[in-house]
């Protein structure tokens, strides 16, 4: 099988965040930490990678492709109220000096990743950690159903 690329082209930014998001789930299960994609913490904001430590811990990665990519994400602040810790994702040619400092950097390609840096982590209140555990549960056995059973209507979402 070829390996993921990352293309540069405006036509497979998607993609290419889709390789990065594959890559860094299977480096978070490496931490005994599980996934979700593409999770709706609240209206108008979707965050790439949703992760749950074993402690309960909620990380939010962001994949980002290119510089472009970055400097046209003007949301990645309000996802900081939905998690512990957040992350940037990225592949070996980005430029990595662009990122803030106070957050979180993983490596990543489409097989592995590796977290550079840590980001700040600023511990959600228990009432907003309960809300966010429901929210990935419920996504997560979604995603779970419309897996196994591909008549399943998306509207139920």
């Amino acid at each position: 099988m070829p390996e993921p690329s990352l293309s540069t082209g405006i036509a497979d930014s998607l993609r290419a965040g889709q390789i990065l998001a594959r890559g860094v789930c299977r480096h978070l299960l490496s931490h005994d930490f599980v996934s979700v994609e593409e999770l709706v913490p609240t209206q108008g904001l979707r965050v790439d990678v949703m992760a749950l430590g074993p402690k309960g811990e909620v990380w939010v990665i962001e994949c980002k492709s290119s510089r472009a990519d970055f400097q046209s994400d003007h949301k990645w602040q309000g996802y900081l109220e939905w998690c512990d810790r957040f992350f940037w994702a990225v592949d070996a040619d980005f430029p990595t000096e662009i990122l803030p400092d106070d957050t979180g950097l993983i490596l990543a390609d489409g097989y592995d990743a590796e977290i550079l840096r840590m980001g700040s982590e600023t511990r959600l209140a228990p009432a907003r950690r309960k809300v966010m555990l429901q929210k990935f549960a419920r996504h997560a056995a979604l995603r779970w159903h419309a897996a196994r059973d591909p008549d399943f209507s998306r509207a139920a979402w």
